[in-house]
């Protein structure tokens, strides 16, 4: 197959235009005037790497918590239809028998996805601070337990692991973990030291910067200012523009870099949806003018999606290269899978989003080489 008449964001995400010769869902030349048997004309459009999501608790009504039958391809079908080619469900804090629940719906379901495909789970919880929880339920917050992890491991791939580095145990936990998957610095209420200690120790990522640990004080600051300053660590960004105000995100932007700053939705069942009442990990969540919230008033997970952020970190004056980069390579080098997915080049997987030429308008995906 031959995708054709297009600009590409190449290997090292510079703009040009170039056809792509496609077998057997891989990327196997990059060039001019290519021709073959099948031939997609896409003129007019702009290909990106796939999006890449790698916190997502639900969209399209389901939940990945509740452990449905269909709930995995409702999430795979929605999320191909937002752009995006490739994620990582998200747990939420919950009794250990419906977290494993969860893994084992994944691990039945994984490789039978008829759009986007998971490379593995996103552990968001238990290991997280009371004080810090957010829309995590305090019932069943519990102490760092690495058998846990590695039991759940066996059951399903673990590709991010939240933790709040305050906890008992948190820094022998970390060390041990980050030799399984991605460590992740999240609802945490750490001092700027017990946080800069966690990244000197396993912890190369940061779950929802600003969003689960206090703001930053002048003298004062805390885990957000560590997780800046770690530069070896990744951090996400709720881009919808209610969780952070888009001057904000665009200062962290700005201070991560392109290579450090990951976009993620968070989204829960309501994305793609309209506001009414919803339910994420059994938690009653009000959807209000897209903007999800608890009774309380304190705001829980997202209704948006990938590219819709796409567009928002372009209009919050981002660069347009560091706005591609954190929607593929950079969540997909987060999660160790960078080899295989996140750019355009030789012998990588054919996930590609396709944009208009304006970058306003999603035209189609290729899922594994395969138009969805």
């Amino acid at each position: 197959m031959i995708l054709k008449n297009a600009d590409i964001f190449d290997f090292d995400f510079n703009l040009r235009r170039a056809d792509l010769r496609v077998e057997d869902g891989l990327i196997v030349e990059i060039g001019e005037n290519l021709s073959g048997a099948e031939e997609h004309d896409l003129s007019g459009s702009v290909i990106l790497p796939g999006f890449i999501d790698i916190h997502i608790h639900g969209c399209g009504g389901a939940d990945f918590s509740d452990a449905l039958p269909d709930t995995l391809e409702t999430m795979s079908k929605t999320l191909a239809r937002f752009g995006v080619t490739s994620f990582c469900p998200a747990s939420m804090t919950l009794p250990y028998e419906r977290i494993e629940r969860a893994f084992e719906r994944a691990a039945e379901y994984i490789g039978k996805e008829s759009g986007a495909y998971i490379h593995g789970i996103n552990m968001e919880g238990p290991f997280l601070s009371y004080a810090k929880r957010g829309a995590q339920n305090p019932e069943y917050l519990r102490e760092p337990d690495i058998d846990e992890l590695k039991k759940l491991d066996k059951i399903c791939k673990i590709r991010l692991v939240s933790l709040a580095p305050e906890l008992p145990g948190a820094i022998e936990f970390a060390r041990e973990a980050a030799k399984i998957c991605t460590v992740s610095a999240a609802h945490t209420a750490a001092t700027f030291e017990q946080a800069e200690l966690g990244y000197k120790n396993g912890i190369t990522h940061t779950t929802h910067l600003l969003n689960g640990m206090d703001p930053i004080y002048n003298r004062k600051p805390g885990a957000a200012v560590a997780a800046l300053r770690a530069e070896n660590a990744t951090a996400e960004l709720i881009s919808d523009g209610m969780h952070i105000h888009p001057s904000y995100l665009a200062l962290l932007y700005k201070i991560l870099g392109e290579d450090r700053s990951v976009a993620v939705s968070d989204s829960m069942c309501a994305s793609g949806l309209g506001d009414g009442e919803y339910e994420l990990g059994g938690t009653t969540v009000y959807v209000r003018g897209g903007k999800a919230l608890l009774s309380d008033g304190t705001i829980a997970a997202s209704t948006t999606n990938i590219f819709a952020e796409f567009k928002n970190i372009l209009s919050f004056g981002v660069p347009l290269r560091q706005a591609v980069k954190s929607c593929t390579i950079n969540p997909a080098r987060a999660i160790g899978v960078d080899s295989v997915t996140g750019s355009i080049a030789l012998g990588k997987r054919a996930d590609l989003t396709v944009l208009s030429s304006d970058l306003t308008e999603l035209r189609c995906v290729y899922i594994k080489g395969k138009r969805a």
